[in-house]
């Protein structure tokens, strides 16, 4: 009876073990999305605000501004740049976010300085980096696979 009550203890243990490796990595998707032993990679997050010029545009200016704006948003994203972004519900001064996955602030401030609605003065962005999973990075090909409409 130990010896069978010793043999359980030690298969406990040894399953536990095996649940700590994880039989899921896959080190070539790990490698292409950038990720390092933790299944982590660093992004820089653009806080999008309201900017100071909105009112000196008419309608059809803004528009056509925020066109422009989609349009970039869908470039860096093809480029892997984007990782995900959207807008706030609402109409609060905090109007939405991006995560780029890019090595230096400096990189993404030359990004951010590309958005014609921040050229504008439509929109201005606070930056901040963040540590998160790289599995973000397979956000931009799942996302196209669950919309019907390409915005």
């Amino acid at each position: 009876m130990k010896k069978l009550i010793l043999f359980l203890i030690f298969a406990i243990f040894a399953n536990s073990y095996s649940f700590a490796q994880n039989s899921a990595f896959d080190e070539t998707l790990a490698k292409e999305v950038g990720a390092d032993e933790y299944g982590m990679r660093k992004y820089v997050i653009a806080f999008l605000y309201r900017g100071d010029k909105v009112e000196e545009y008419s309608e059809q200016e803004r528009s056509d501004i925020q066109a422009g704006h989609m349009a970039n948003l869908n470039r860096l994203a093809k480029e892997g740049k984007m990782v995900m972004a959207g807008p706030f519900f609402g109409n609060e001064d905090l109007r939405g976010l991006f995560f780029f996955a890019v090595e230096s602030m400096e990189e993404e401030e030359q990004l951010t300085s590309t958005d014609p609605a921040v050229k504008a003065g439509v929109l201005r962005m606070v930056l901040k980096e963040w540590y998160g999973s790289a599995a973000l990075m397979l956000m931009v090909d799942m996302h196209s696979k669950v919309a019907k409409v390409e915005i």
